[in-house]
């Protein structure tokens, strides 16, 4: 009788023993979880302000090309370099096939199929993620006579206020 105690002790003893060893596990991971889900949120909690930054970035980079002054373009520079350092990096798009998970299309222009012209506004990601699709004019291949001037007649009207 004695001997059946002492094993049934036994086997709760290990039984708790192991749930004991699965909690501590179970709770070293949560530890661990909500450690990476807390630095996730604060590496995408500036991406508003990030953002925001971009259009200084755009601000500044039209300013260097019209005035071409070092000054500007040190500032402009200087600023780049801070964004990447926070990770913030350009999506090069220039002539590559559009992606609509990176790009936005403004429009479409003749030019090689499918592939990106010119860059109207750039694109940025933040740790991999968009963070600003790049708005690019894409090429639609060969333009037929009948589509150059039905775009010249839409812009005619578009310019009378005819077209909506």
């Amino acid at each position: 009788m004695k001997e059946k105690k002492t094993k049934k002790t036994g086997k709760k003893l290990e039984d708790l023993e192991n749930r004991l060893k699965r909690t501590l596990a179970d709770y070293t991971n949560l530890e661990k979880r909500i450690a990476r889900e807390k630095e996730e949120f604060v590496r995408f909690s500036n991406a508003q302000l990030l953002d925001k930054f971009l259009l200084v970035l755009d601000d500044l980079e039209l300013c260097q090309k019209h005035l071409k002054d070092k000054g500007v373009s040190l500032v402009y520079n200087r600023f780049k370099e801070v964004l990447q350092s926070e990770e913030v990096k350009e999506i090069k798009v220039l002539g590559q096939e559009f992606n609509p998970e990176t790009m936005d299309a403004v429009e479409i222009v003749s030019g090689p199929k499918n592939k990106v012209i010119e860059v109207v506004l750039r694109g940025y990601l933040l740790n991999g993620k968009v963070l600003r699709p790049a708005k690019v004019k894409v090429g639609q291949g060969k333009i037929t006579k009948k589509q150059k001037e039905e775009a010249k007649k839409v812009e005619r009207e578009t310019l009378r206020g005819n077209y909506v």
